[in-house]
């Protein structure tokens, strides 16, 4: 065999093998795969430690539901709470609420726009942040103003009784 023959035959086959390679970019999709973020990141085996035949099952209120990222009486209860403000966007994943502006019919020359932040699976107060932003208008014009961390407070006081009041629903007790 000629040595022009072998290195013919070596750059086709090198030429056939890569051909079958299929490359495809990667999508956004794939850089939030929950399977590669979210609290088990970085850990061997996961937040649970190694599960062997399966572990114990979670109950739904350790899990929050299901099909949602964030504890789902926590995401209802912060819906309810806000649905006297338009909805701007929600991303049950994600778990954010935000509003669009919201002007009280009793105070014509003030506007509110909340957002909300689910933060756990599980229903505790430190799984829930409200913010709130308050605009005033002056001379025709809407300018930032100060809102009352009672407000705020007070928001995620009624999400939290609400998100309670849910789970008693659910569980009947």
């Amino acid at each position: 065999m000629s040595p022009r023959l072998t290195t013919f035959s070596v750059l086709l086959m090198t030429g056939l093998m890569l051909a079958g390679c299929k490359t495809s970019p990667v999508s956004e999709t794939e850089y939030n795969d929950p399977r590669y973020t979210g609290p088990g990141q970085g850990r061997a085996f996961g937040s649970d430690g190694l599960i062997l035949f399966g572990g114990r099952s979670k109950t739904p209120s350790e899990e929050g539901g299901s099909g949602l990222g964030v504890n789902a009486y926590l995401w209802r209860a912060a819906l309810d709470t806000l649905s006297f403000m338009p909805l701007a966007s929600a991303d049950p994943f994600g778990g954010v609420i935000i509003t669009d502006w919201y002007q009280p019919p009793s105070a014509p020359g003030e506007r509110f726009k909340a957002t909300a932040y689910i933060l756990g699976r599980q229903l505790r107060a430190d799984a829930v942040r409200i913010a709130v932003f308050r605009q005033v208008q002056e001379g025709g014009q809407w300018v930032d103003a100060p809102v009352s961390a009672v407000t705020t407070s007070d928001i995620e006081n009624k999400v939290l009784a609400r998100a309670r009041e849910l789970r008693t629903q659910a569980t009947g007790s």
